[in-house]
C-alpha cells in the first residue's frame, strides 16, 4: 500500500528507479550541500541577525524549498539559501549599504515574489533568452570573485592597506593557515571525488583548531535554538527605498539565472529533459525556488535557490522528486547540531567559500575571448563585484559596459531592448543617485 502510494507520488516505476536509490541519492546530495548549515549563519550572523535563529532558518527554509521542489515539481533538485547571495545581502547590503538585516530580507522578499510572478505568467524565458551570454558568463565568475574576496579578508590571508587598498596578511597566524588547509583538503578531496569534500574539509579544520587550543567545542547535539529574533522580522516598508530597486533586482537576477542554469544542468545530468530538450514542468520548479525564498525571508535568511550540488545525487541514481524530500527530512534533523554548527570559526569556512569561488570562476572559460566587444564587459562584472564589494554594482557596470561596448562597435544587432533599457537605468542610477 504505502509502496504503491510513493509511486503514484513520484512516478518511481516511470523514471526506472525504486525507494532504495531514491534515499542513497537524497542523502548523497545533502552530504554535498550539508556546508550551508554552517557558512550560512555565519555570514549572516555578521549583518547583526541571530547566530542560532539564522541556523534554524537556514534548515527551515532548505527542508521547505525541498519539500515544495519534490512534492510539486518531482525533481531530484535541493534548494537551501544561495552562496553568493548570502554574502552579498551581509557585506553589500547590510556592510556596505547601510541598510537594516530586516530590510534586506524585505529586499529578499519582494525578489522572490517577483520571481513568483515572472514564473506564474512565463516571463522568464524572455528574459533569460534576452541577457547576453556573456553577461551571465561574467556574473556568475564575479560572485565567485567575489566570495573568494571574503574568504580570504575573513581568512586574514588579505588585508587593508593605505597606500595599495590590499595587501597580503600573516601567513603565521593561525586562521590564515587553518582557512587554507581547509582549502587544500577540500580541493583535493572534490579531486578525488569524495562525496562531502566541503562538510569534511569544514570540520576536520574545526576538529584540528580544537586540538591545538584554537577553538571551543560548544557541543553536539541539543534542542533547536529559538527562531524567534528573526521570524517575521523582515521590513517590507524599509525595502521600498528607491536605492534598493537596484538590490531587489540583483537577488532576483541572480536567482534567476543561478536557478534556471541549475534546473538545466541538472536535468541534463539525469537525461529528465524531454525530445525537444526542454524542461518538463520548468514552470513548477520555478515557482519553487520563488515561494522558498519567500518563505526564507519570512522565516530570517536570505535568498533560497537550487543547488547544483543536486549532481551528486542524480548521479547516484535520484530521478524524482523522492530525493529532494529524503533531503528536506535530513535538514530537519539537522535541526538538533546547533551546537556543532555554533563551535565552526570563521575561517573553517572561509575554505569553503575559497573553494565554492573556483566553481563559480570556472564560466570564464566560456566567455568569448576572441571577440573584445564580449570580453570587455565579461571581465568588467566579474572585476567589478570583488573590487566594488557588491554583486548589484558588478552586475550594473557589466550591463552598461556591454550596451555601451557594442553601440560603438557599431554591433546593434547584439543588442535587445531589454539590455538597452536595462543599461539607462543603471547608467541614470549611477548620475542622478550616486
Amino acid at each position: 500500500m504505502l509502496k504503491r502510494l510513493i509511486d503514484n507520488q513520484f512516478k518511481l516505476v516511470e523514471h526506472h528507479t525504486d525507494v532504495k536509490t531514491e534515499v542513497i541519492a537524497g542523502i548523497t546530495t545533502f552530504l554535498t550541500m550539508a556546508y550551508i548549515i554552517f557558512v550560512n549563519p555565519s555570514i549572516l550572523s555578521e549583518a547583526g541577525m541571530d547566530y542560532g535563529a539564522v541556523f534554524v532558518a537556514t534548515c527551515l527554509a532548505a527542508a521547505v524549498g525541498c519539500l515544495i521542489m519534490g512534492l510539486w515539481a518531482n525533481y531530484p533538485i535541493a534548494q537551501a539559501p544561495g552562496m553568493g547571495l548570502n554574502a552579498f545581502f551581509t557585506y553589500g547590503v547590510v556592510l556596505g549599504m547601510g541598510y537594516t538585516w530586516e530590510a534586506a530580507l524585505g529586499a529578499v522578499f519582494f525578489s522572490g515574489f517577483i520571481f513568483f510572478l515572472l514564473s506564474v505568467f512565463k516571463i522568464r524565458e524572455w528574459i533569460i533568452n534576452s541577457i547576453p551570454l556573456s553577461l551571465r558568463l561574467g556574473i556568475a565568475a564575479g560572485i565567485g570573485l567575489f566570495l573568494a574576496m571574503i574568504a580570504l579578508k575573513n581568512a586574514g590571508i588579505v588585508v587593508a592597506n593605505e597606500a595599495t587598498f590590499v595587501a597580503l596578511g600573516d601567513l603565521s597566524q593561525p586562521p590564515a593557515l587553518y582557512a587554507l588547509l581547509g582549502f587544500f583538503v577540500i580541493t583535493a578531496l572534490a579531486y578525488l571525488k569524495v562525496t562531502g569534500a566541503v562538510m569534511i574539509g569544514i570540520l576536520g579544520v574545526t576538529l584540528l583548531a580544537m586540538l591545538f587550543g584554537h577553538n571551543e567545542f560548544g557541543g553536539f547535539m541539543s534542542m533547536p535554538p529559538s527562531i524567534a529574533p528573526t521570524l517575521m522580522a523582515l521590513d517590507l516598508a524599509g525595502a521600498f527605498d528607491v536605492a534598493m530597486l537596484s538590490v531587489i533586482f540583483a537577488f532576483l537576477f541572480v536567482d534567476l539565472f543561478d536557478t534556471s542554469g541549475t534546473l538545466v544542468g541538472v536535468a541534463q545530468k539525469g537525461k529528465l529533459l524531454d525530445k525537444d530538450g526542454k524542461l518538463p514542468r520548468i514552470g513548477r520548479a520555478m515557482m519553487a525556488d520563488s515561494g522558498a525564498s519567500m518563505a526564507g525571508a519570512v522565516l530570517g535568511t536570505s535568498t533560497t535557490t537550487s543547488y547544483i550540488e543536486s549532481t551528486a545525487g542524480i548521479a547516484s541514481g535520484g530521478r524524482t522528486g523522492l530525493t529532494a524530500v529524503v533531503v528536506a527530512v535530513l535538514f530537519l534533523i539537522s535541526l538538533f547540531f546547533a551546537p556543532l554548527a555554533g563551535s565552526i570559526p570563521a575561517y573553517a569556512t572561509a575554505g569553503a567559500l575559497l573553494y565554492v569561488a573556483v566553481l563559480m570562476a570556472g564560466s570564464l572559460a566560456h566567455a568569448n575571448w576572441d571577440d573584445p566587444t564580449d570580453a570587455a564587459p565579461v571581465l568588467i562584472a566579474a572585476l567589478a563585484m570583488p573590487l566594488t564589494f557588491s554583486i548589484a554594482e558588478g552586475i550594473a557596470l557589466g550591463f552598461i559596459s556591454y550596451a555601451a561596448i557594442k553601440a560603438l562597435s557599431g554591433r546593434f544587432k547584439d543588442l535587445n531592448p531589454a539590455v538597452i533599457v536595462l543599461a539607462l537605468l543603471f547608467a541614470g542610477k549611477f548620475l542622478f543617485l550616486g
